[in-house]
């Protein structure tokens, strides 16, 4: 998103002055990416889009307050994702869970041909997982965050935040070895 970056540079300049086209060019280059940070996390369309809405005001409200320490995507992308989290929460299905570190059993893995993997299918698999699994695998594997960045977004320690990726992971791909199982019955 930031390969054009001294001209991100300069809208942002011009969006500091209120320039409304600068806003307008600022918006059209990111929308489309907060928009898919915002429905990954809330998984609805229309939360999405009010979310992705907000986060722009925001922007647009405080930008003197962006200075620059990081990209202005990734300035972006935090506000957005802090609020998604708010919106989960205040709608109540946000459900914090705290899990205990437990070791991992010995069980002997099961291949799949991850060559052959389709992108759709495995992120179709991902949003059928419970919410917190989804939320802590669409941060980290997804948006591309740290455990410790999960940990401080989410409130978690870190031990719980690879506990919780571990086991996402885990039953992400049992998911995804019933789904192939399926397909090769039906012969798809």
């Amino acid at each position: 998103m930031e390969t054009n970056q001294p001209h991100i540079t300069k809208l942002i300049k011009r969006c500091k002055k209120l320039d409304k086209n600068a806003q307008l060019d600022l918006y059209k280059a990111y929308y489309q990416a907060m928009y898919n940070t915002a429905y990954r996390i809330l998984k609805d369309s229309f939360e999405a889009e009010d979310i992705m809405q907000e986060a722009f005001l925001t922007i647009f409200t405080k930008m003197d307050s962006y200075k620059g320490e990081v990209t202005f995507g990734a300035w972006l992308k935090r506000i957005v994702i802090n609020k998604s989290l708010t919106q989960l929460k205040k709608n109540n299905r946000y459900q914090e869970v705290k899990m205990e570190v437990i070791p991992d059993d010995e069980v002997a893995e099961e291949l799949i041909d991850y060559a052959n993997l389709k992108a759709k299918s495995v992120l179709s698999c991902l949003q059928n997982l419970k919410e917190n699994y989804r939320l802590v695998l669409t941060l980290h594997l997804i948006e591309g965050y740290d455990y410790e960045e999960i940990a401080q977004i989410l409130d978690y320690t870190n031990e719980n935040v690879r506990t919780t990726v571990s086991r996402a992971k885990k039953k992400l791909k049992q998911v995804l070895l019933a789904e192939n199982s399926k397909e090769q019955a039906y012969g798809r």
